[in-house]
């Protein structure tokens, strides 16, 4: 089983593999005008690689700012940065306040092409006059570890931020920006993906202040002062496509499933629980087919896409995939027939090498034999090196996309 969800795995890393989207995106929109190129994000260099393909020398200047270790390689043309995440460093700074002068000072008759991808949060931000980098880090730490959500997170950091939430288009007025955007958010709201530096915010200040105090968060009267400063809400000079998201790989996931034989069901694209839950809840589901043969016939395979939340208790290590899969796994323990796998499309999961994890009912047995509690490993969200001792990390490297995680459950 554990091969079956390998080449579902794989089947839906090169499908949503973003350098055919842009490129047909491109072609569509027939861009025949010079360009700045900004591209941000995890999957950053694979998109500005592949407008480069298309556009060649139509490129003015570029910039691509991307997560360290994703970058492939020199472009003919741009300048390439990598810098932190999911915590914003020097790099990022150096980065952006780069990308802002390459975008300075334009007219009308100016294209903008901004590439967008996950973790564009993180890499692509200049915090308000008054706030500091380090302000900025430990906000971000404290809401990674409050069991705050993605549009949560990305509600603060565009009321703090110079180019979020919509002021980066109004850095470039009155020249056209023409967004290409990955989705890795839920629902693909365009004003949280990367924290939408190019779209009207829908949020508020009062949303942010709210978030504050839901997740009792030290911060300084300077931030509380900048998140008193409401986001633009309208923006003229804007043109945006969704190329690519987690309805896409779930598709493919199914198609794959299918292909292999299994009867298939997407339960959801929008999953967005605490992890452990969501663990237990597809071990119920799992139980249920493996003892009733419903709510679908064996063999089956069940799908879902979206972003659980991790609230921090331990001082462990691991992602939220990891931790799915190994609260899924302590509730299979010992029956047969029946796997999962957890893991991001950008082959990141948390501050760590994993992706995700592939986890069955000898999962926990493998630990135990080492002479560890999986439960009391789960309990300091100590996944990581809970999957690694029953060697069920999933490690694939940086993918070049990022579009949400995707769980895959088979029972045969």
């Amino acid at each position: 089983m554990r091969e079956k969800l390998k080449a579902i795995i794989n089947e839906v890393i090169n499908e949503v593999l973003p350098d055919k989207a842009v490129k047909n995106k491109l072609k569509e929109l027939n861009v025949q005008s010079e360009v700045r190129l900004v591209s941000i994000g995890k999957a950053a260099w694979r998109m500005a690689n592949a407008a480069k393909e298309v556009l060649g020398d139509r490129i003015k200047k570029g910039i691509v700012i991307t997560k360290y270790k994703h970058s492939e390689g020199p472009i003919e043309g741009i300048e390439i940065y990598e810098a932190g995440h999911p915590t914003p460093d020097e790099n990022t700074i150096k980065a952006t306040k780069r990308a802002l002068e390459i975008t300075s000072n334009l007219s009308e008759n100016d294209t903008v092409l901004f590439l967008v991808s996950g973790g564009g949060s993180a890499l692509f931000e200049m915090p308000k006059d008054g706030i500091s980098l380090s302000e900025m880090q430990d906000l971000t730490n404290q809401l990674l570890k409050s069991g705050a959500n993605i549009i949560e997170i990305n509600t603060i950091r565009k009321h703090l931020s110079k180019v979020k939430g919509g002021r980066f288009a109004q850095h470039v007025y009155p020249a056209k920006v023409l967004s290409l955007v990955l989705s890795d958010v839920l629902g693909d709201r365009l004003d949280t993906i990367a924290s939408g530096p190019a779209y009207p915010d829908s949020s508020t200040s009062q949303q942010a202040i709210d978030i504050i105090e839901k997740y009792k968060l030290k911060v300084s009267n300077d931030i509380l002062n900048a998140l008193k400063e409401e986001t633009p809400k309208e923006l003229p000079n804007i043109e945006t496509y969704i190329i690519g998201s987690v309805k896409v790989s779930c598709d493919k996931a199914m198609e794959k499933a299918r292909e292999l034989g299994f009867n298939t069901i997407i339960l959801t694209t929008q999953l967005n629980c605490e992890a452990k839950e969501a663990g237990r809840f597809l071990a119920a589901i799992g139980k249920e087919i493996l003892e009733n043969n419903r709510p679908i016939p064996k063999p089956a395979a069940v799908i879902l896409g979206g972003e659980a939340v991790v609230h921090v208790k331990g001082n462990g290590k691991g992602g939220r995939n990891q931790e799915l899969a190994l609260s899924f796994a302590i509730e299979i323990e010992g029956l047969e027939k029946i796997a999962l796998c957890s893991f991001g499309t950008d082959g990141t999961d948390g501050p760590t090498d994993a992706a995700g994890g592939i986890v069955d009912g000898q999962t926990c047995e493998k630990i135990r034999k080492a002479g560890y509690s999986p439960e009391k490993l789960l309990e300091n969200n100590d996944s990581y090196n809970a999957l690694k001792i029953a060697n069920d990390l999933l490690i694939t490297g940086p993918t070049g996309t990022n579009v949400n995680d995707l769980i895959v459950m088979l029972v045969e």
